[in-house]
């Protein structure tokens, strides 16, 4: 800042434009704040001069550089403060249509400005150049998060790295760092643009080379289908560092996707993990059917079977003993990259502990309807082979379809029906005595929407009054009684709380 600006007694308006046309290609700012700034120095200083009780205000013209210094008085209807503010009646004497909120002003002379002025003026315009600067790093910055950005490193501390990304400084915190990564000043990094958050010393950019999305970033880089969006990248899940997988997807038919991201002889593919210090990376073709999807996810293993719980979001997937291992992967890596990848839970079962379990259920469930229907063993087997898991079931059944069962007829299923009837009419009695020993509230009985099973589990767990059911969320419900979907939990428990309302 010139301070030859600040000492003469008159306004040099050429200068004025001259000053802020290079500050502001020095600092890289609009010239329109670099005049902001001028104009609060120039204000301030002129206040001192005339007095800090008067409204002072000033302006340059942007065209001439001519500075104007105004003194304003408002009208006011009823004044408070003599200095600034005057009466309609008065103001009318000035100006016979004067009106409530009219502005007069005065032209004062230039101000002289003495040593002490000329310093309170550059402090003043240093300190707007500096707010100015971060809130243009702030800008900068902040529509670009997602982004990929390299830079150099300034300082390489213990809990972080710094970066010059430019005008600004961008934070890598260790745990954003690929484990065992380390870099030195002067070494050129890239890193994902995680948050952007604006702080009194400017903007603070943080940044990630752990995040899913740096791997995709770096493939869009690599791969120009991707960037044109031919090829769309769906999921992708890090274990930073070692393996990553990453679901593609085309609706190209001429296209092959994974091919395209892993380049002629892999050079495509290799960039990227070079990039990322060796991070292994499984590039696996996504699909709209979840079951498809999860065998896909679980690349390179086997898979036999998929079962799918679509209310819970969980798949149990079933692979041949010698895949066992390799679906899990080391210290369970595979499977759990691959439920990231999906964003559903995964069970890898054995097909030999798929047998074991099947047999076990099996057994159980026959042991059930031989206790429950008193019959023998080869009914209890025809029964669970037939599909009935439960006495419930089979009291709901019908005689036609019980009678339509090899080895059955109408008699036999008439009275394994009344057997299952008479069974669960006695456990609904000892459930009641049970209800009523815990001394359960009427009141949860009388909603008349949970069975005697399931006010007896509820009790049980300490649910025994109608608040204690009304605290509880749906999904709570669910965990204590799992036969119930979402919707029936969250209807009981609104179900509860109406009392409250009431």
């Amino acid at each position: 800042m010139s301070t030859a600006l600040w000492t003469n007694s008159r306004f040099y308006g050429p200068e004025l434009l001259q000053i802020s046309d290079a500050v502001a290609r020095e600092k890289g700012l609009e010239k329109e704040k670099i005049l902001e700034a001028m104009e609060g120095a120039i204000q301030k200083a002129s206040r001192s001069k005339y007095g800090h009780e008067h409204d002072i205000r000033v302006t340059i013209d942007r065209k001439s550089g001519e500075v104007t210094i105004l003194k304003c008085i408002t009208v006011r209807e009823a004044p408070e403060n003599d200095v600034t503010e005057i009466s309609l009646e008065e103001a009318k004497k000035i100006d016979e249509n004067a009106e409530i909120g009219q502005l007069f002003t005065t032209t004062l002379p230039p101000v002289d400005f003495d040593r002490v002025a000329a310093q309170v003026g550059r402090q003043i315009i240093t300190q707007k150049i500096r707010d100015a600067e971060r809130e243009k790093q702030y800008n900068d910055f902040k529509d670009r998060i997602g982004e990929i950005v390299s830079g150099v490193v300034k300082r390489a501390e213990f809990n972080s790295v710094t970066l010059d990304v430019g005008r600004t400084e961008a934070v890598i915190k260790r745990d954003q760092l690929i484990p065992k990564e380390n870099f030195r000043v002067g070494d050129r990094v890239k890193a994902y643009i995680a948050d952007v958050s604006q702080e009194t010393k400017g903007a603070q950019v943080f940044l990630s080379r752990t995040h899913p999305q740096f791997l995709a970033k770096l493939f869009m880089q690599e791969v120009p289908e991707i960037y044109d969006g031919v090829i769309e990248i769906k999921a992708v899940a890090r274990d930073p560092g070692s393996r990553a997988k990453m679901a593609v997807y085309t609706s190209d038919g001429g296209i092959d996707p994974i091919g395209a991201c892993v380049g002629v002889r892999g050079t495509r593919v290799q960039s990227v993990i070079r990039e990322l210090q060796g991070e292994k990376i499984d590039i696996i073709l996504w699909s709209d059917d979840p079951a498809t999807f999860a065998v896909n996810a679980l690349a390179p293993a086997e898979v036999s079977k998929v079962v799918i719980d679509e209310e819970n979001r969980k798949f149990e997937v079933l692979t041949p003993d010698s895949q066992l291992s390799l679906a899990i992967g080391r210290r369970g890596q595979n499977v759990r990259l691959a439920s990231q990848l999906i964003g559903w839970s995964i069970t890898v079962v054995s097909e030999s502990e798929s047998v074991e379990k099947s047999n076990q259920e099996y057994h159980a469930r026959s042991k059930e309807f031989m206790e429950a229907l008193d019959c023998d063993e080869v009914i209890a087997h025809l029964l669970v082979a037939e599909g009935f898991t439960n006495v419930e079931e089979l009291k709901d059944a019908t005689k036609e379809e019980l009678a339509s069962i090899k080895e059955f007829d109408e008699n036999l299923a008439a009275e394994l029906i009344s057997r299952a009837e008479n069974y669960l009419a006695q456990k609904d009695k000892e459930t009641l005595k049970k209800l009523k020993e815990i001394g359960i509230d009427d009141k949860i009985t009388n909603l008349g929407i949970l069975s005697n099973k399931d006010l007896l589990t509820l009790a049980e767990h300490g649910i025994r009054k109608l608040d204690d059911l009304a605290d509880l969320s749906g999904d709570e419900l669910r965990e204590l009684l799992s036969d119930l979907d979402k919707d029936s939990a969250d209807g009981i428990i609104m179900k509860a709380r109406e009392h409250w309302f009431e």
